[in-house]
C-alpha cells in the first residue's frame, strides 16, 4: 500500500457503497488522499444488504470484509459517514464542496457492547432489513458496519425526556446534544458513487404492493434469503412464517413501461432468477414460475439462465394483469396473459417477488453544482468538466461487477487528471 506523496488536492468519493469504496480503495492505495462522504450510519450501499451475488452465489459480506479492512489499514482514507453533499463550485483540481453531517448522538468512545439497547424503551423499524424487523431507537446498523459503533434514531427516540442509554452507557460514549455540522472540503476531483433505489412498487395498483405482506419487492426478498438477515436466510412467509411451497417472480415490475420507468435495469432478470435458485437451493421441491416480458441475461449470463431452467423455474413469457388473495385469504393468485399461446393464466403463490427497477438515488434530490444528469435522472459525465466521475449505478442500472469496474477506471482517471495538474 502506498502512502501519499502528492500535494494534490484529495479525492472526493461521494458515496460508500460497493462502488465508492473501490473506488477510493483503488485511489488510497496508488498514493492519493480521499474523503469519503456517505450519508447512511454505515459504509456498504444496498449491495451489502444483497442475499449473494450472481452468477457465482456468494455472500457479499466475503468482498465487504476485504475492502472495510483495506479502508480501516489506509490512513489516506477519510469517511464521513451521515453525511450529505449539498454544494460542489469550482472546478477540475480546485473544487470546493459545501457538506452537512447529521449527529449521531455517538461518539468515538462507544465499544459497541450493547448495553445501551438492553434499557432503550422505544422501537424503529430497521431500515437495514427494508422493515422487516425492528431495532430499539439506538441501533448498531448491522453485524459488520463500519463505524462499528451504535447511532441514535432521533425521530424514534424520546431524547432528553429519556436518557436511560446516556446513564447506562459507562464509556459516555452517548451524547444527545449532538448537532449537526456544515463543513466545507477542498478537493482535487470528484467520483460520484451515490447508487440507486428500487422503485416504488406501490404505484403499480394491479400489484398489490403494500396490501398483502406475501407481496413483496425483490431488495426484500434479498434480506429474506440473505444470511445476515432476519431469519438467518431461511426464506419463510412473511405473513405466519411458514415454508413458502410456490413463488411467483413478477419482472419488469414497473420497468419498460411508459408510465413508471420506461428503461430496462438491465439486471432484474438474473437477479429474479437467482432468488428463484436461492429458493430452490431451500427447497428443492418448491414451484417457482417467472413471469417475463424479455429474458435479458447477456454474455457469459446465459449460462446462468440455462442453469435456472435445469432447475425447474418455470418461465412464463408474459405480462402480470393483477395479483390478488385467495378466497379464504390465504394465498395469493397470479393472474396474466401467456404472451406465446395467448390464454389467460393464473398461478397460486405463497409468496409474490416483485423486481422493481432501480432509479438513481439522487433522483428529485439533485446535487448543487456542475453535475449533468439525463433524462432518468442518472449522472452523465459532464462534458465541460473533466474532473468528476459518475460511476455505478449512479452512472446506469447496472451490476456489481460492472460497478467495481467503473469504480476503479473513475480512481485512474482521477489520479491522471490530479498528477497532470501538479
Amino acid at each position: 500500500m502506498a502512502t501519499a506523496t502528492s500535494d494534490a488536492l484529495p479525492i472526493l468519493v461521494i458515496g460508500g457503497g460497493i462502488a465508492g469504496l473501490t473506488a477510493a480503495n483503488e485511489a488510497a492505495e496508488a498514493g492519493h488522499r480521499v474523503i469519503i462522504v456517505e450519508k447512511e450510519a454505515y459504509l456498504g450501499g444496498r449491495a451489502i444488504r444483497l442475499g449473494k451475488y450472481f452468477p457465482k452465489l456468494c455472500p457479499p459480506y466475503c468482498g465487504f470484509e476485504i475492502n472495510l479492512r483495506r479502508i480501516k489499514q489506509n490512513p489516506d482514507v477519510t469517511v464521513h459517514t451521515l453525511a450529505e453533499v449539498t454544494k460542489i463550485s469550482g472546478g477540475p483540481g480546485d473544487y470546493t464542496v459545501s457538506m452537512r453531517q447529521e449527529p449521531r448522538y455517538v461518539n468515538q468512545r462507544c465499544t459497541a457492547c450493547g448495553e445501551c439497547v438492553e434499557v432503550c424503551p422505544e422501537d424503529r423499524g430497521d431500515d437495514f432489513n427494508y422493515g422487516l424487523t425492528k431495532t430499539k431507537a439506538i441501533y448498531l446498523p448491522h453485524d459488520m458496519a463500519f463505524p462499528m459503533k451504535f447511532a441514535v434514531d432521533m425521530a424514534a427516540c424520546q431524547g432528553s425526556s429519556c436518557s436511560k442509554c446516556v446513564e447506562k452507557c459507562q464509556y459516555d460514549a452517548i451524547d444527545l446534544a449532538q448537532q449537526a455540522q456544515d463543513k466545507e472540503l477542498k478537493v482535487g476531483a470528484i467520483i460520484v458513487a451515490t447508487g440507486w433505489r428500487p422503485y416504488d412498487a406501490s404505484r403499480m395498483d394491479n400489484l398489490g404492493f403494500g396490501t398483502h405482506p406475501n407481496i413483496v419487492n425483490n431488495v426484500t426478498f434479498e434480506r429474506m434469503a440473505a444470511e445476515s438477515g432476519p431469519t438467518a436466510g431461511k426464506i419463510l412467509r412473511p405473513s405466519d412464517g411458514k415454508l413458502p411451497k410456490r413463488v411467483v417472480f413478477v419482472h419488469c415490475a414497473g420497468s419498460r413501461d411508459e408510465n413508471h420507468l420506461q428503461f430496462c435495469s438491465s439486471i432484474c432478470c438474473m437477479a429474479s432468477l437467482k432468488e428463484g435458485l436461492l429458493l430452490k437451493e431451500q427447497y428443492p421441491d418448491a414451484e417457482v414460475t417467472d413471469f417475463y416480458i424479455d429474458i435479458r441475461t447477456p454474455g457469459r449470463y446465459e449460462d446462468f439462465f440455462t442453469t435456472a431452467k435445469e432447475a425447474g423455474i418455470e418461465l412464463i413469457k408474459g405480462k402480470v394483469a393483477k395479483i390478488e388473495p385467495s378466497t379464504d385469504g390465504q394465498y395469493l393468485v397470479v393472474t396474466a396473459e401467456d404472451a406465446v399461446s395467448g390464454k389467460k393464466v393464473h398461478r397460486v403463490a405463497d409468496i409474490v417477488v416483485l423486481a422493481t427497477g432501480m432509479q438513481p438515488s439522487l433522483l428529485g434530490d439533485p446535487l448543487a453544482g456542475s453535475l449533468e444528469h439525463d433524462e432518468d435522472g442518472f449522472v452523465m459525465t459532464p462534458l465541460s468538466d473533466a474532473g468528476i466521475f459518475p460511476v455505478g449505478c449512479a452512472r446506469a442500472p447496472v451490476d456489481v461487477t460492472t460497478s467495481t469496474r467503473d469504480a476503479t477506471a473513475a480512481a485512474l482517471h482521477s489520479i491522471h487528471q490530479l498528477v497532470a495538474r501538479s
